[in-house]
């Protein structure tokens, strides 16, 4: 086979948390005064907490210090941790955890490779506990999506070259990220949109067809 392992973006690949932190974000902007809404909530995506924070500051007429912008994002996070507590394993699709079952018996190793930090608490949530066989999250990097840490920690942890690797993703920067780090990447939804793309997959069971 091309591949050796298939590393997965967690939020819109395998599951949907966009939901939860849009509340959670969204509490914060009133909080502060700032216009939130779905357009900018989709600039977050792929993005880690602190910058998608910046993102969202730029509709912000004060100024904030280190530690404040800190502090907001740590309420942010105990807001979108609580929301997550109504996730159930009714919110992983039956196709998804189907064709992840076909490419584990197809003998290929499996990974997240997610800029958040609560990638772990999202998959016990949804029953995957201790499903993949590595978990590269926001716990573990220092530079999140575009810059493709995230996904060669994974390899690393996988034991495989980064040529090895199928990344899949949903957003722009982690397209850009598997790019980076030498990795083909497919992609779903968003990421169709974009040339960087290895593959451009209309649903997530295409993906059985382009690891043959």
């Amino acid at each position: 086979m091309k591949y050796r392992a298939v590393i997965f973006d967690l939020d819109g690949v395998i599951c949907y948390t966009d939901k939860y932190h849009y509340q959670a974000w969204k509490a914060i902007a009133c909080e502060l005064g700032i216009h939130f809404d779905q357009k900018i909530n989709n600039r977050l995506r792929g993005v880690s907490r602190m910058e998608s924070f910046d993102i969202i500051l730029e509709g912000y007429h004060g100024t904030l210090s280190q530690e404040e912008k800190k502090a907001y994002t740590e309420k942010k996070n105990q807001i979108y941790q609580a929301l997550l507590k109504n996730m159930t394993k009714d919110e992983l699709a039956p196709d998804v955890k189907k064709t992840l079952d076909s490419l584990r018996d197809k003998g290929l190793k499996l990974a997240i490779g997610s800029s958040s930090r609560n990638a772990q608490f999202i998959l016990d949530q949804i029953g995957l506990g201790h499903y993949f066989d590595a978990v590269s999250d926001g716990n573990n990097i220092l530079h999140s999506k575009p810059d493709p840490e995230v996904f060669l920690k994974a390899a690393q942890y996988l034991g495989e070259e980064p040529e090895k690797c199928l990344v899949v993703e949903d957003a722009k920067a982690g397209i850009q990220a598997a790019q980076a780090g030498g990795m083909d990447s497919a992609a779903l939804l968003d990421a169709v949109l974009f040339p960087q793309a290895t593959y451009k997959l209309m649903h997530f069971t295409d993906l059985l067809q382009v690891v043959e």
